[in-house]
C-alpha cells in the first residue's frame, strides 16, 4: 500500500427532499470537476422552515480526496 496525500474542499448540497439527498447532490456536483474522491464528512445541517414544515435543507460537507502524483 502507498502512502497518499489528501487535500479536501468544503462544498454546500441543498434538497426540498431531504438531508440525504443535499449530501448525495453535493457530491455529485464536486465529482464533475475533483477526481480521486475517497471520504466525506458531514460538518453541517440546516434548514427552511415555511408554515412549520421543514421546506429545504442545507448539509456542508468536507470531502477528501488523493493528489495525483
Amino acid at each position: 500500500m502507498s502512502d497518499h496525500v489528501y487535500k479536501h474542499i468544503e462544498v454546500t448540497g441543498s434538497s426540498t427532499t431531504g438531508s440525504d439527498d443535499a449530501v448525495r447532490r453535493a457530491i455529485a456536483k464536486a465529482g464533475e470537476s475533483v477526481r480521486n474522491m475517497h471520504w466525506f464528512e458531514v460538518t453541517d445541517t440546516r434548514g427552511h422552515i415555511v408554515d412549520g414544515k421543514v421546506a429545504h435543507w442545507q448539509v456542508t460537507v468536507k470531502i477528501g480526496f488523493t493528489l495525483e502524483d
